[in-house]
């Protein structure tokens, strides 16, 4: 997908003009996010917008990146998983899940019915802070409810024997930490699905410290600048597909107004094509319209926003609508 051995060329924006430059293959980015990076070059297509040849070519080379990036992400995530949870995360947990989770994702985790969905709809997830920090909680309050469950399961194999009523008693204990435990994974990785370019958690950062498995570290790390980078590369891909649609409905917006002012134009000259005063108008009129139809055109300055979830696509026509609009602004 990417040849070494052709320069890789970036359009960027320099003052009013376009230009291509050959840009080295080891002079890669750092991880982007789902916000917005002021000192990324702003994507720029030329005046016409893109060939259909080269968005094919651009289609296809976002989704073989993003095939890379679903590799990359299970490798990570099953790596992650197989670490061992390091000693020192698990003391600094809160002693009681509540305290892990807070009242609000307490009592939806806990309740008779639960659906993770209207979970994730009711919190607050404007922000990748705030996105994160609920993670971090679900994960702690995971972890708490195995240690609690597997605590509970040893005693019970300790005084089985002794103490039946009792025993029957922890035995609902631990279906329940099972239950919870499973609600908060599950929650957890709808989450993760719904923000696939989340940070790395609490956990995983403690894992990826405190990890003593050579090979473990390895694998965790070439998967994460695979990750990374393909989640750059189908980003910007993203932003140049979004400015040349919003070129293209601009070229069009513009040819339709000049016809119909010709159009007007013309209607009035024929009531007028005696007087000289109206030939001269059309002369002088006739003659600002020559030359490329975008001379007072307005550039695209303007980085598109991306989405961090999106729960429904509006039409295609009207979403362009509104982009072209606050592009022209």
């Amino acid at each position: 997908m990417l040849n070494p051995s052709r320069p890789l060329k970036t359009f960027i924006a320099d003052g009013e003009h376009i230009e291509a430059y050959p840009r080295s293959p080891s002079s890669r980015r750092p991880s982007i996010t789902l916000e917005e990076k002021w000192w990324l070059p702003f994507p720029k297509v030329p005046a016409n917008g893109l060939s259909e040849e080269t968005r094919k070519r651009l289609q296809q080379c976002k989704e073989c990146t993003h095939q890379i990036f679903k590799a990359a992400v299970a490798i990570n995530s099953s790596v992650l998983s197989e670490m061992e949870v390091p000693q020192v995360y698990l003391e600094s947990l809160p002693k009681s899940e509540k305290a892990c989770l807070g009242d609000i994702l307490y009592r939806y985790i806990t309740a008779d019915q639960f659906s993770p969905d209207c979970l994730l709809d009711y919190l607050d997830l404007s922000s990748e802070y705030s996105t994160l920090e609920i993670a971090n909680r679900i994960e702690a309050a995971i972890h708490f409810w195995k240690m609690k469950y597997q605590k509970k399961k040893l005693n019970h194999a300790k005084t089985g024997s002794f103490w039946g009523s009792t025993v029957k008693g922890l035995g609902g204990d631990v279906e329940k930490s099972k239950l919870f435990a499973h609600r908060a994974d599950t929650l957890l990785k709808n989450l993760k699905s719904h923000f696939p370019g989340l940070p790395q958690t609490a956990l995983d950062m403690s894992k990826i410290q405190y990890n003593k498995d050579v090979g473990q570290s390895i694998l965790e790390s070439y998967s994460r600048v695979m990750e990374s980078l393909a989640f750059n590369l189908m980003a910007r891909i993203d932003d140049l597909l979004y400015v040349d649609d919003a070129t293209k409905r601009r070229v069009v917006a513009e040819s339709i107004s000049i016809l119909n002012h010709r159009g007007s134009m013309g209607s009035h000259d024929l009531h007028n094509q005696n007087s000289p005063s109206s030939f001269s108008n059309q002369s002088s009129y006739s003659s600002s319209l020559t030359g490329s139809p975008f001379r007072y055109s307005v550039p695209v300055t303007q980085r598109p926003q991306r989405l961090c979830r999106t729960t429904s696509h509006p039409a295609y026509g009207d979403s362009l609508d509104i982009e072209f609009e606050n592009l022209t602004l």
